[in-house]
């Protein structure tokens, strides 16, 4: 039986198959950094880690080219941690298994780690290689992209000296990215009264799971499912027809990633009336998204736990705020027909333990657009009493009209393939933008090979597509110009 290690081009899929034995989950980057760092002394290549955490390589020209622009390659090594319910998997410790479905590349019951480990594994194979034309390379593989992009954001001046920057981190073969939205995250917090369990009140567990979810900046336009918001509304229907308590609420663990199952923990008085309630707003939620999230599935089922219950105006007033809080499109973009421009993920509900925490991104190209859309938020956070602040803003990456790299990769890759790829800009944060302000005058761009369903254990990679992606960054840095 094939593996990753068969596949073409070997040393890109060998490289890809080497990240997936090193855990990487943001923020736990210590192994992969570890194994990279070693990796470029095995291989000769001057590697080194900044003072932060980003691990740098350093390419020389090969002969006849010394004379061409440095060209920055560049990824980050940090993956997504999600998997399914019933999937046994520990991201700090476990490797992805992966396994290849006809023309695709998936993991067992996980994230498979292509973003960016694919690109990643591509600026690798770059290094590596022996028969390769072109110029100098720096290789800069940033830290905590998925959670904040902290390796980008702490990026010193003067570490770098290049002069184009080419992104790995796209996810459609045949797409030249030359801008992206910004973000900015909203974190609510706040307290709610615990009521003692109340006599005569059976325990139950509400779970909505199975919903699609997906990148929220990628993914945000294909209006699926989000299991907070599903789980709330049925919470509400509840609490408005029957005698029920609110103990607590959960769902959603990743900021960037549309939540997939939410649970709500249930005191409840009349238990068949309940069901029947649940039936008929259920199966309304099943119809609404039944292509977008045809794996939905909604259970209530008896449960062991005894625990307060929030106050009954409280928990009415939480619920609602989950309600009401904007998620999903908010505006398409007027200048760019087809494209978002500014959105809202309602990522992480959590009502436990006396406590509140809600966690949103809103990503937009246009800033006053997103702050115009945290003072909505707010106004729905702070009427339930959730205390709002903003954190991590970065603005968008504005496209060049005047690229050289975006005039050379088109036609390189009408060179290979016969026509011009698609320019965009994407509603996703790309690290082109922070590394950009950090060194301005960088001609940067961004591409890669297909990827489906990132940030979600549905993530998988079109291997056809490595292929071309490799032998398009292969002529691009051959035809690089001279300084």
């Amino acid at each position: 039986m094939s593996t990753i290690k068969d596949l073409k081009p070997a040393l890109v899929w060998n490289n890809f198959y080497q990240l997936t034995r090193y855990p990487r989950p943001s923020k736990h980057e210590e192994k992969v950094r570890e194994f990279l760092l070693k990796w470029g002394k095995e291989h000769k290549v001057e590697t080194f880690a900044d003072a932060t955490g980003n691990v740098i390589m350093k390419v020389p020209a090969t002969p006849g080219y010394e004379n061409r622009k440095t060209v920055i390659l560049q990824g980050h090594m940090d993956m997504v941690p999600q998997k399914n319910n019933d999937v046994k998997h520990d991201f700090l410790t476990d490797p992805i298994e992966t396994w290849i479905d006809g023309e695709w590349v998936k993991a067992k019951g996980t994230t498979l780690g292509a973003d960016d480990g694919m690109g990643v594994a591509m600026a690798m194979a770059v290094a590596e290689s022996k028969d390769l034309k072109h110029g100098p390379i720096e290789i800069l593989i940033t830290y905590d992209e998925e959670t904040g992009m902290t390796g980008a954001n702490k990026l010193q001046p003067g570490v770098l000296k290049g002069d184009i920057l080419i992104n790995l981190d796209s996810e459609t073969e045949g797409e030249l990215y030359v801008g992206c939205a910004g973000g900015m995250d909203t974190e609510g917090t706040g307290r709610y009264t615990k009521v003692r369990r109340p006599k005569g009140y059976q325990a139950y567990s509400l779970q909505v799971k199975g919903c699609q979810g997906g990148h929220s900046g990628m993914d945000i336009i294909l209006c699926r499912a989000n299991a907070n918001r599903i789980a709330a509304r049925l919470t509400d229907v509840i609490l408005a027809k029957t005698d029920t308590k609110l103990v607590e609420f959960t769902g959603g663990n990743m900021r960037n990633a549309i939540p997939r199952e939410a649970e709500v923990l249930l005191y409840i008085k009349d238990p068949s009336k309940v069901a029947r309630v649940l039936r008929k707003a259920g199966l309304q939620v099943l119809d609404e998204f039944a292509q977008t999230d045809p794996d939905m599935s909604i259970s209530l089922t008896p449960a062991i736990f005894s625990k307060g219950y929030v106050k009954d105006d409280e928990a009415r007033a939480l619920v609602n705020a989950v309600l009401a809080c904007p998620d999903g499109v908010e505006r398409m973009s007027q200048t760019m027909p087809g494209t978002v421009e500014t959105s809202n993920n309602l990522a992480i509900v959590k009502i436990a333990g006396g406590k509140v925490a809600i966690v949103t991104l809103m990503r937009s190209f246009i800033d006053s657009a997103k702050v115009a859309l945290s003072r909505k938020i707010a106004a729905v956070l702070n009427n339930a009493g959730i205390k709002t602040r903003f954190v991590g803003a970065y603005s968008g990456w504005a496209p060049d009209d005047k690229s050289v790299i975006l005039r050379v990769m088109k036609e390189s890759y009408k060179k290979l393939y016969g026509k011009e790829p698609e320019v965009m800009a994407i509603h996703a944060g790309l690290e082109c933008g922070i590394i950009g302000g950090i060194y301005p005058g960088l001609d940067m761009i961004s591409c890669g090979p297909t990827l489906k369903s990132p940030h979600s254990p549905d993530e998988r990679c079109y291997i056809p597509s490595v292929q071309k992606a490799w032998d398009f960054l292969v002529e691009v840095l051959k035809d690089i110009p001279e300084r």
